[in-house]
């Protein structure tokens, strides 16, 4: 049995003190919002209480969909380096990242920068995305949605490029004895979020998924405990699971600080997945809140 974790969100706090010209543009807008309340919400006892709580279970591998960072200021990347370095090294770790790790144009590069060994294919190398890392009996395959995008705007894409990698490695993974599990940060489903917030090429990923299949969607964003489903071949559906900010403290308990730990087990009829969901009650405790529906 393979045990596979998953986090997302921490939005690592507190904000290294800006440089007045690095709030031009869309940082000024994320950084009074920070102020006004998201740096109460986001509480890094908690999360490191959570990290520790995970790394109880000893997940063989930890998945990590995004938005480590919070308004692309360049010091908050070398944070997010030491979060990733501490859930454990890049070759127990996969990392995707998400819209506020991508904030702003110039993040593109700190995110290679300092990101880029849990990004990395089976070879070592940072190439870009989609990558593929054969974990145990899993294929893990990275995809980033994560682009700069204008003020008050979450929204995210594959583009056309990456989406034709993706139909090719999922189809010839397809025919290796392995589960296939999906990184991405936004929900890949058309009514994954609100306007404004989605995966703006989620119908051309729906299209995909639909003629290679794949065996588990792990996904952020949302901040929310979720399963849905994306029709893949045969009509065989594919769980697709949100995860909540693993540093939140508001909100119903699908919505404060929790993970996602998951068992899979290759059998001759292909992959059996159980999944459980572990999170901070109203109390502050971190329990086990039940198993999820795949």
């Amino acid at each position: 049995m393979f045990r596979l974790a998953h986090l997302s969100d921490p939005h690592l706090g507190p904000l290294p003190k800006p440089r007045l010209r690095e709030l031009a543009g869309k940082r000024m807008t994320g950084y009074m919002n920070w102020r006004r309340g998201r740096d109460r919400i986001h509480d890094m006892g908690v999360l490191e209480r959570l990290v520790a709580d995970m790394k109880s279970f000893e997940p063989n591998h930890i998945a990590c969909t995004g938005d480590l960072i919070n308004i692309g200021l360049h010091g908050e990347f070398q944070v997010a380096r030491e979060f990733l370095q501490d859930l454990g090294a890049p070759d127990k770790v996969s990392f995707v990242p998400g819209n506020h790790d991508a904030y702003v144009r110039t993040t593109l590069r700190d995110i290679e920068r300092y990101l880029s060994p849990w990004m990395t294919s089976d070879n070592g190398k940072y190439e870009g995305f989609p990558y593929v890392r054969l974990v145990g009996p899993l294929a893990i395959v990275g995809l980033s949605s994560a682009v700069p995008t204008g003020p008050f705007v979450a929204s995210g894409s594959l583009g056309r490029e990456q989406r034709e990698k993706i139909a090719n490695v999922l189809a010839f993974l397809s025919q290796q004895p392995l589960a296939r599990v999906v990184l991405i940060h936004h929900p890949p489903y058309r009514s994954g979020s609100k306007t404004g917030r989605g995966l703006t090429d989620s119908a051309a990923l729906e299209d995909i998924l639909a003629q290679t299949g794949a065996d588990l969607i792990l996904h952020g964003h949302n901040h929310v405990t979720s399963v849905n489903r994306i029709m893949g071949p045969g009509g065989k559906a594919i769980p697709v699971v949100g995860v909540p900010s693993c540093s939140a403290i508001r909100g119903t308990l699908t919505h404060r600080a929790g993970y996602h730990l998951f068992d899979i087990d290759l059998t001759e009829g292909g992959p059996v997945i159980t999944g459980r969901t572990r999170g901070l009650t109203s109390g502050g405790e971190i329990v086990d809140l039940g198993p999820l529906p795949l």
